[in-house]
Parts: C-alpha cells; sequence; structure tokens
C-alpha cells in the first residue's frame, strides 16, 4: 500500500473570451462540486463523472492510502486572474507538505489553463510542485481531451492520461487509467522514456468530434498501439510491448499561447518503440489533416433548412450554435440564432440555455402565465448585440436545482440557479433561461423547465460537440451553425499575437507568421 496525495485544479481558458476566471467562480458549485479541500474531498467527487472521482474509486480499490488536497474547477471563460490561480496553487503545494511523506501524486488537470501571468498555468503547477518534492515522486495526472499539451507540462509529470471521447463521456473512466498507470509505476520503478510531438495545424473544436472521422479513426490507432496489435500494413516494429500509455490531446485553439495546439506523448520502458509509436500516430493524424473540416450554416440558412427538413422528420431537427459554446468560453447569451427562429417564425422551436440572470431573475418574479416586460439575451453585450424584444410569455419556472441523467452529466448535481422558459407568442419560438454559464449537453435542463426535447421539432442548442452524447440519438439531423459568439470556430479568425511561428491556423490552412513575447501582452 502507498500514500497518494489527490487533488486537481480545472479551467479551460479561451483567451479571446470577454469574461475572466476569478476566484469566485471557482470556489462555488455548479454543475459539478465548488471548491473543496481536505478529508471531505473524498465523498464529495464521489458519484461525479470527473476524473478525480475515478481515480480516487480505483485507488481505493488497489488498496492505497489516500491524503487528500484541494480540487477546483471554473467554467472556461479568459484568463484566471493572479489571485484565483495562486490562491489554488498555494493550497495544493501547503497541502502537500503538510501530507508528507508520500509515495505518489495524482492531479485532475485540464492541460488549458492560461493564467494572467503564466500562459502555460499546469505547466508552472507541476513545476513547482516538482521543485517542492522533488523526482523521486511519480506526478501522474489526466488531462482534457482539450489540452494544450506543452513540453513543460511533459516535463514536469511523470505521466500524464487524457480522454479519448469527445462529448467527454469518458472522464471518470480517465481519471482510473490514470490511478491504474500510477500504481504500475510504485509497482515497477522502471524509468520511462517519453516520446512527445506537436503538430503543426490547428483543429477547430467542432471538427474534433470523437463519434466521427478522422479522430476516431486516431484513436482507434492509439486503442490498437497500446494493445501491441500491428495492423495490415503497419511499419515494422510497431508491435511492441515496450508501451506503457499514449495519449493525445486535438488541443484547445481560443487559447493565444506559444505551445496552442495538438499533440501527442507515448510513454514506454522501450525508446526505440516509443519514438516509433508516437512517429506512427504523428504520421496518421497528418494524412488526415483535409478531413478535419465539413459544412458551417448561417444563422438564416439553419432554420430555413431546419424548417424544410421539420416538415417530414419525426424528430428532432438540432442547430448547434457552436461559436456560443461556454464550455469554450462563449457567454451563452448571444441572439444570432434566436433571431433568426423568430424571424422565420419557427413555431415550436426552443432554444438553451440563453444566459441572462436578470430576465431569469424577472421571469421568476413576474410568476408562470405572466408576460415578461424585457427583451432577453445579450447580457454581456458581445458584439454589440441587444436583447431580443418580443411578446414574451413566462411559460414554466425552475429553480435550476436538478440532478444529470446523460452520458456526460449522469449523477451531476446541477446548481444553476433561477430558470425558465419563455414563449414569444407571435412566433411560437421559446427560450430557456438560466442564471448561470452551462453548457447546453443534457436534456435535464430542457425537463427541468417542462420541454420534452425528443418532441421538440427544433431545438438550438449553446454547445459545439459535447450535446452529440445526449441528443445525437434523439435527432434527425443535426446542423452546425456559425453565428457570432466569443468561441470563434475557425482559428484563421483569431488574432493571435503569442502563438509560435510556422503552424497552420486551421487543416490546410495559411501559416501564423510569428509572435510576441507573453510579457508583451
Amino acid at each position: 500500500m502507498a500514500r497518494i496525495a489527490v487533488g486537481g485544479f480545472q479551467h479551460e481558458t479561451n483567451t479571446f473570451a470577454p469574461q475572466r476566471a476569478h476566484w469566485a467562480d471557482f470556489a462555488r458549485a455548479d454543475a459539478w462540486p465548488g471548491f473543496i479541500r481536505g478529508p471531505e474531498l473524498i465523498e464529495a467527487v464521489e458519484g461525479f463523472n470527473i476524473p478525480i472521482a475515478g481515480a480516487v474509486k480505483t485507488l481505493q480499490r488497489l488498496g492505497h492510502d489516500l491524503a487528500p488536497l484541494c480540487w477546483c474547477s471554473a467554467p472556461p471563460a479568459s484568463y484566471v486572474d493572479r489571485d484565483a490561480y495562486e490562491t489554488v496553487a498555494a493550497a495544493i503545494l501547503a497541502d502537500l507538505a503538510a501530507q508528507r511523506p508520500l509515495d505518489g501524486i495524482y492531479l485532475d488537470l485540464h492541460g488549458a489553463m492560461v493564467a494572467e501571468h503564466h500562459e502555460d498555468g499546469e505547466g508552472e503547477l507541476l513545476r513547482r510542485i516538482r521543485e517542492a518534492m522533488g523526482n523521486r515522486i511519480p506526478i501522474v495526472t489526466s488531462l482534457d481531451y482539450h489540452t494544450n499539451l506543452t513540453a513543460e507540462m511533459v516535463q514536469y509529470a511523470t505521466a500524464m492520461v487524457g480522454y479519448r471521447t469527445y462529448p467527454h463521456i469518458d472522464m471518470a473512466e480517465t481519471g482510473s487509467r490514470a490511478a491504474e498507470l500510477l500504481d504500475r509505476l510504485l509497482r515497477d520503478r522502471r524509468p520511462l522514456h517519453k516520446a512527445y510531438r506537436q503538430l503543426d495545424f490547428l483543429i477547430p473544436l467542432v471538427w474534433q468530434c470523437t463519434l466521427m472521422e478522422p479522430a476516431k479513426g486516431i484513436f482507434d490507432l492509439i486503442a490498437e498501439i497500446e494493445r501491441g496489435n500491428t495492423a495490415a500494413g503497419a511499419p515494422a516494429g510497431s508491435h511492441n510491448q515496450g508501451i506503457v500509455s499514449v495519449t493525445h490531446t486535438p488541443g484547445f485553439p481560443p487559447a493565444d499561447i506559444r505551445q496552442c495546439g495538438p499533440a501527442l506523448v507515448v510513454y514506454g520502458h522501450d525508446r526505440d518503440a516509443a519514438e516509433a509509436a508516437a512517429d506512427r500516430i504523428a504520421v496518421a493524424i497528418n494524412a488526415r489533416e483535409k478531413d478535419f473540416a465539413g459544412r458551417l450554416y448561417t444563422p438564416q440558412e439553419a432554420v430555413a433548412e431546419a424548417l424544410r427538413l421539420a416538415r417530414t422528420a419525426t424528430r428532432p431537427v438540432i442547430l448547434a450554435d457552436i461559436q456560443d459554446n461556454p464550455g469554450a468560453g462563449g457567454t451563452s447569451d448571444t441572439v444570432g440564432l434566436l433571431r433568426a427562429l423568430i424571424e422565420q417564425r419557427a413555431a415550436g422551436a426552443v432554444i438553451g440555455m440563453i444566459v441572462d440572470p436578470a430576465a431569469a431573475a424577472a421571469a421568476t418574479e413576474a410568476g408562470e402565465e405572466a408576460q415578461l416586460d424585457r427583451g432577453i439575451g445579450a447580457a454581456v453585450g458581445y458584439g454589440g448585440e441587444r436583447p431580443v424584444e418580443a411578446d414574451w410569455r413566462v411559460a414554466r419556472l425552475g429553480s435550476g436545482v436538478f440532478t444529470g441523467s446523460g452520458p456526460m452529466y449522469g449523477g451531476a448535481k446541477f446548481q444553476i440557479g433561477p430558470m425558465a422558459l419563455v414563449t414569444d407568442a407571435a412566433s411560437g419560438v421559446s427560450a430557456v433561461l438560466a442564471a448561470q454559464r452551462i453548457q447546453a449537453v443534457d436534456q435535464e435542463m430542457f425537463r427541468h423547465v417542462g420541454v420534452e426535447p425528443a418532441q421538440v421539432p427544433i431545438l438550438a442548442l449553446k454547445s459545439t460537440v459535447h450535446f452529440r452524447a445526449h441528443f445525437q440519438p434523439i435527432a434527425e439531423t443535426i446542423l452546425c451553425v456559425q453565428s457570432p459568439g466569443a468561441h470563434v470556430t475557425d482559428p484563421a479568425e483569431l488574432p493571435y499575437r503569442h502563438l509560435r511561428s510556422g503552424i497552420r491556423l486551421r487543416p490546410l490552412g495559411p501559416v501564423h507568421p510569428g509572435s510576441v513575447s507573453h510579457e508583451e501582452k
């Protein structure tokens, strides 16, 4: 039995988003627990589909003694402010010091955190931990699929294990795999070789989905390499028992840092085998570069096509409002798609979640069946947008307290403040209002205010890919909509200042000319 510290610090940073992440965002609960520290951590994460929950369960099953640190996450936003970053980092370091002696460390990290004063949030945290704890103790982390995997992260962590699904239905499973790897390292006590590769093009999030090609085939190849199987036509030497673990992260493009982009790392006891496997995966990704693309619709095009399809469809036509995804730093309150639905009188259509705390509070005060005498949406006012004025009626109210049931948020205890379903009497279009930013990825968000998603002719969701886990099974078809929002889908449209030179800004796209130092920001 080993004594293992467990903790985590999660944030996905869209440096182009209008809202920064403050300490209060990490302290409060939403779908996941708020900031937790000490012995209560173990019980607080139980049952959630998050990496630390899977890691804790597996480490306990393996008979290890757990030393809880702290764990927290905040909704995706722009830079993590200095106070928030230093508060959590100091807590982790203090808890590690207090929990000595330790045999190993497991950390639940995201991999795309950018702080005001450190563009590689996880790399800097791992550097501090390694400096404090020394090189003897193995540090294993779990990572989000959208990690921008930096050389420093690879250097300071003993090993890192990333998600393999997008939508992220394997979060707890990834934590479990990381825990099993840490257990193996503690038993084997053999050095690992790290074969690290960065790819040369950015991949838009909407085309990173593992339910479809090309990402699906890439992760099938990774699983094959880990199993030690050789596919027909694979290069000599690819069959090798020296491979311990493979992590590939397609990256998080809306992060203006030098090392933004796809990367991979292969861990192995056999240096040559690890390097060969890394080369094979990198070649496979590069060969599929042109396939990371697809059709995007304007709001008007999407609504017109949805109305045409809905005439004969037996299931909902889903419109994905991909650029206003709060899971990628969007404000979840832009109104381009909502206006298009109203203008084309898409009766019965529902859009969610429109995050407008003042409108949700006003609807709650007015009561069900009352008229809402104000506009909705554009609470942040991204791109100069204004709230949508219409004959809004309050159809249903909700507390914002409910439990998720989908593959990603199943078991999550939502606490997102007042919610309301409001309907425009003239067009028949409805909107789900919420008080806190949360991505529309679980059907319970709609059922909570009286909407059964499978019975809606047109359903518009503020999400890029995650919605597919729970909504794709009920969809007639899915149209991806490029309406203005803070999560800009095409990286070539982003005004990078710090990105390294030579990387292509989209698959087969223009090459970034160069960068300025982070300190000049």
